[in-house]
């Protein structure tokens, strides 16, 4: 009743829509870096949207199943394949025992998420299965997946039957892969210190391509650009930040603050970006553009409605088949 890693990815954790409430005390919030995937995986095989998955980077890890399962992926495509055949992300995927699921090559992304039906039964710290790094808590022993670990599974249902003696099966029904669009714009809203930049550096920033840097993770994105220059010099007093928070450096370049991003910063906080537009950010990878737009709070509000009716639509379209196939097959 458990997922085994055969072979240990870069950096692969357990994570989910993170823990809240503790900013005050220097806890962020952590959790998925694209919440929006890791929900659509977990809507696909009808686990609530906040349930715990794994995040994976390429080179991801290698799985082995020690019992039959129901799976989905979602977020990047990394190639994968199971039993060396490939399969396709947003598709629900029935396992068998002892299969194996890799992952060949990045097709386009930079992270993908694994879901299984009923979740796996991992720590809890402050109420959030996310995987905190630094603290070493949550998740699976507070760290990153290593070879011959073993991730139970909430649930012990023998799904064998939907196999129908093949050694996987691909159930008949997928997710949109229209939403959200492939854009890579990137909606913000002005910060406190906006009017802090020159009228040319607002231009530019507004008009010219950044660059994703090396010097990128999952606490933020430092942005290769031409330096933006400020017309004030006076040191900030540190100030609350979050994930998308945008900050100029003293060397003109940019940063965006991602999942494991500080609590607190006194970098001028230039922009924000729009939460509907997270997604965005945490599938590119280095060598990227982003391209900023402006955009104002009530255009920022229509986009996440939009973006969490199809995740509401999508989960009960999704359990609705789920638990007609089940019946159908005598679950």
């Amino acid at each position: 009743m458990s997922l085994k890693i055969i072979k240990a990815g870069v950096l692969d954790t357990i994570q989910d829509l993170g823990r809240y409430g503790n900013q005050q005390l220097g806890i962020n919030p952590g959790g998925a870096m694209d919440k929006f995937a890791m929900q659509t995986a977990n809507a696909l095989v009808g686990n609530d949207l906040s349930e715990a998955v794994i995040e994976l980077h390429y080179p991801a890890s290698v799985f082995l199943f020690s019992q039959p399962a129901l799976i989905a992926l979602s977020g990047a495509d990394f190639s994968a394949s199971i039993n060396g055949e490939p399969v396709a992300n947003l598709h629900v995927i029935a396992v068998n025992k002892n299969d194996a699921l890799q992952f060949h090559r990045p097709v386009n992304g930079a992270r993908a998420y694994l879901a299984v039906y009923g979740g796996f039964e991992i720590e809890k710290w402050l109420g959030s299965g996310s995987t905190n790094l630094k603290i070493k808590a949550g998740g699976f022993h507070g760290r990153g997946l290593k070879k011959s670990d073993e991730i139970p599974f909430k649930c012990s249902i023998d799904f064998s039957a939907l196999l129908n003696k093949k050694e996987f099966r691909v159930l008949p029904w997928s997710a949109d892969t229209c939403f959200p669009d492939d854009s890579k714009e990137v909606l913000v809203l002005p910060g406190n210190e906006w009017d802090r930049l020159t009228v040319t550096s607002k231009e530019m920033f507004s008009s010219t391509p950044f660059v994703v840097t090396k010097q990128s993770d999952r606490m933020g994105y430092r942005l290769g650009n031409n330096p933006l220059s400020s017309i004030s010099t006076e040191e900030l007093i540190s100030s609350a930040v979050g994930f998308g928070t945008i900050q100029l450096l003293p060397d003109g370049k940019l940063i965006v603050l991602m999942a494991d991003h500080q609590t607190t910063g006194g970098y001028p906080r230039i922009a924000h970006v729009i939460t509907a537009h997270h997604s965005r950010l945490a599938q590119l990878k280095t060598g990227d553009g982003i391209w900023f737009r402006l955009t104002d709070q009530l255009a920022a509000e229509e986009l996440l409605l939009q973006q969490d009716r199809h995740l509401l639509q999508l989960q009960n379209a999704c359990t609705f088949r789920l638990q007609q196939y089940l019946q159908k097959h005598g679950y």
